[in-house]
């Protein structure tokens, strides 16, 4: 499966925002991606990025997921909404600076009007750091739908 080789190709987050660093691995139902924890940064402090943190990392590996079939079919990467996250799990206070932590989501439902569920979690090697089941939207005119408003 193609692989992108630039982030900003597949994920509309720039800047600051942009909190994952590379597509490892996708599919039409998953897609893993890393983070190398940044020592200095939005959300960073002495004791590392806090945990809470994570389920940023998670919404953002499924914009990338979104990102990359949209590529894939031809089309530039919309926008997304996060909706919620069920039980969120974080099995350590803060994720060490310098940490390489590779984010995975798997779709477990995906309607045809853009809502979309996705079990979620964040590892370290083989240790489960965090895991939450993650809820999406993604509106099928994305501009349309900044533009009236509802936003």
């Amino acid at each position: 499966m193609w692989l992108p080789d630039d982030i900003d190709s597949v994920l509309p987050h720039k800047d600051s925002m942009r909190l994952i660093d590379r597509v490892v691995a996708w599919g039409p139902e998953s897609i893993a991606v890393e983070v190398e924890v940044p020592a200095s940064g939005l959300f960073s402090s002495a004791d590392g990025v806090p945990a809470w943190v994570g389920v940023e990392y998670m919404a953002q590996a499924i914009a990338a997921w979104a990102g990359c079939r949209a590529r894939q079919e031809g089309r530039d990467p919309s926008i997304g909404f996060l909706l919620g996250s069920r039980r969120y799990t974080a099995h350590v206070p803060a994720f060490a600076p310098g940490r390489c932590l590779r984010v995975e989501a798997h779709c477990e439902l995906m309607g045809e009007n853009g809502l979309g569920m996705f079990a979620c979690r964040i590892l370290a090697g083989d240790e489960v750091l965090a895991a939450a089941n993650v809820s999406v939207y993604e509106p099928l005119d994305a501009m349309a739908y900044l533009e009236s408003g509802e936003v």
